[in-house]
């Protein structure tokens, strides 16, 4: 019998990726890009490093981009079969303008304004080499809470995550997992640099609810490190559907690493053929579960299981001002 599919996924949940200079990366990401540190907390799986979560000003579910802390790693030998793009939504041309001017004013180097897939875009690297880019979602999608801690007006404020850019040589293992395993549909093709990209839509798709799956096969394959991208979350609005996202994986036969508890979220890790790593992850509890919104991220928070460690913990961790 064939397992119930469960709800449609509800776009891009968070994105997480890897830092050489945690430091470093907390102040491009508050002060520069303003954006609201509302987690300060450790790799649950190694916790004698960061985990930083960052996202609007209460730490809504879809506006989250994470970092795990590796001090002095290399940087990521850029590829395919890898996560080189994520974006962030602004609204409207004359806040990519205004993105520019403040690139600019703090010395990071971007390209021009210019047009993909019919969107506006702003790319930019971070201080790891990170690929990002500002889109203007032309109001389409949520939209985010202002982040009262940055001097970013609030027109120009990040709005939450557009789309995840991936890149493959072999475009059939990823389809497979995106089409079969997670129900995701392709809503269009274009071209980017002379390769066909494909662009699969999360439940009715939209800016903030799109994998944009480049197809080339004229790159090494990719080495992690510092700047790459580990893996890219996807919604699950309800918790309770989890179950069902079980059954239906195993129906289909993706392995899977079962249901993991990450305190402010439950999760799903999957791998694709070509070694890409996705995560379901509910929307909540969220991370006013262990911190009032008006102290997100103001000290280090841990799950429970690792609580009776905290002074080992934080002897070990390098201080980080927040």
């Amino acid at each position: 019998m064939t397992a119930p599919h469960p709800a449609p996924l509800g776009g891009v949940h968070h994105v997480s990726a890897l830092s050489a200079d945690i430091a470093a990366n907390h102040d491009f990401y508050t002060r520069v890009l303003g954006l609201r540190l509302v987690k300060k907390t450790v790799n649950q799986d190694s916790p004698g490093m960061y985990h930083l979560f960052y996202a609007d000003g209460v730490g809504s579910p879809g506006t989250d981009m994470t970092f795990f802390d590796f001090p002095r790693a290399a940087r990521e030998h850029r590829g395919t079969d890898s996560i080189t793009r994520t974006t962030f939504r602004v609204t409207g041309a004359p806040a990519l303008s205004a993105w520019a001017a403040r690139l600019d004013d703090h010395g990071v180097p971007h390209g021009d304004i210019h047009v993909v897939d019919g969107r506006l875009h702003l790319d930019f690297e971070d201080v790891d080499g990170t690929r990002l880019s500002l889109i203007d979602d032309g109001g389409e999608g949520p939209r985010g809470e202002p982040n009262p801690h940055t001097d970013v007006h609030p027109d120009d404020q990040i709005q939450g995550l557009g789309y995840s850019g991936v890149t493959v040589a072999d475009h059939g293992p990823t389809d497979d997992l995106l089409t079969r395993g997670l129900g995701l549909k392709v809503g269009r093709v274009y071209d980017l640099d002379g390769f066909p990209t494909h662009v699969y839509e999360l439940g009715d798709g939209g800016p903030h609810a799109e994998l944009h799956v480049t197809v080339r096969d004229d790159l090494p394959r990719a080495k992690p490190g510092a700047g790459g991208v580990h893996h890219v979350a996807l919604r699950v609005h309800e918790q309770e559907d989890m179950a069902r996202w079980l059954l239906h994986l195993a129906d289909q036969g993706f392995g899977n690493s079962g249901l993991v508890d990450r305190h402010y979220f439950r999760s799903i890790y999957l791998r694709d053929g070509n070694g890409l790593v996705i995560e379901l992850a509910t929307d909540g509890p969220g991370f006013a579960t262990d911190e009032s919104v008006d102290d997100l991220g103001a000290r280090l928070a841990l799950p429970p299981f690792l609580e009776p460690r905290r002074a080992t913990i934080e002897a070990h961790l390098r201080p980080l001002s927040v």
